[in-house]
């Protein structure tokens, strides 16, 4: 993926976790993975290392979105590495939960929340109108299938999706 930052004329690339749903039906002492494990909450996982790299500035960071083991552990951890351009040793460490609170260790000895994502503010996105999108821009192009995701009509966005 590409990120401009417009204010501070910054342009990154970076790359994104693999994505897992999960579902897991628990007894006491025993794990079941098969058909009856519908009937518990799934949730989304990530996983895999990730790179941000800023080419103007030479500032780049590696990410890691650590699964769930299967006995014990925790969700949704991460931890990243922050390095200062042509430097081999990170000046920060992060870890925590990517849809939690990160908290930063620097090499000065400084200790403090990085971000808390439950704390952050969301923005609403800005998309051109789709009369004024091309041919193959994301909403033009998925119209159909999310219309029917929204009305349950899979059938129709399944039929759409191809």
């Amino acid at each position: 993926g590409c990120v401009t930052c417009l204010d501070y004329d910054e342009h990154y690339i970076l790359t994104f976790p693999n994505g897992y749903g999960r579902q897991v039906n628990a007894l006491p002492g025993i794990f079941i993975f098969n058909a009856l494990s519908i009937l518990t909450v799934p949730w989304i996982e990530l996983g895999g290392e990730c790179s941000i790299n800023c080419s103007k500035t030479g500032y780049n960071a590696s990410i890691v979105f650590h699964t769930k083991p299967f006995y014990g552990g925790k969700k949704h951890r991460i931890t990243a590495e922050i390095f200062s351009p042509n430097d081999k040793k990170p000046f920060c460490s992060i870890e925590g939960e990517w849809n939690g609170v990160m908290y930063a260790k620097y090499t000065t000895g400084e200790n403090a929340v990085f971000i808390d994502t439950k704390k952050m503010p969301t923005i609403k996105k800005k998309v051109r109108k789709l009369e004024d999108q091309e041919e193959y821009e994301s909403r033009c192009l998925w119209k159909d299938v999310t219309y029917n995701l929204k009305i349950r009509d899979i059938d129709a966005a399944t039929a759409a999706k191809h």
